[in-house]
């Protein structure tokens, strides 16, 4: 059982978006990724997120955000219906980055057996 337990967690995937975001930005911002996460909970695959804002240090980023999926196909369906709403409501995340001075390193991950 320990076996295909471990399977599974090592198919999944870890979504991580990290955002530069101008303090006047803020809000306008979140609102944006509110809507997009709760679009996410309800897709197949999705396990868990994280919306997480700098509280202190040094690093560059001030806006995180993680979303954990069952495996790779997950993502990828998850992206196409994501894609589709954006272009149903005329929503172009590339336009509010640049419009809002925002600047994004967004990529999958998978977890590491710190073994």
């Amino acid at each position: 059982m320990a076996e295909s337990h471990a399977s599974s967690q090592s198919g999944r995937v870890y979504r991580v978006d990290k955002f530069v975001v101008p303090p006047q930005a803020r809000e306008e911002f979140i609102g944006k990724v509110r809507s997009t996460h709760e679009l996410l909970r309800t897709m197949p695959g999705f396990l868990q997120d994280l919306v997480l804002e700098q509280s202190g240090g040094p690093g560059e980023f001030n806006f995180v955000t993680l979303v954990e999926w069952q495996s790779a196909e997950f993502v990828e369906a998850a992206k196409a219906v994501v894609m589709a709403e954006h272009r149903k409501s005329g929503f172009n995340p590339q336009e509010l980055f640049a419009r809002l001075g925002i600047r994004a390193d967004i990529a999958n991950y998978q977890r590491v057996d710190a073994r």
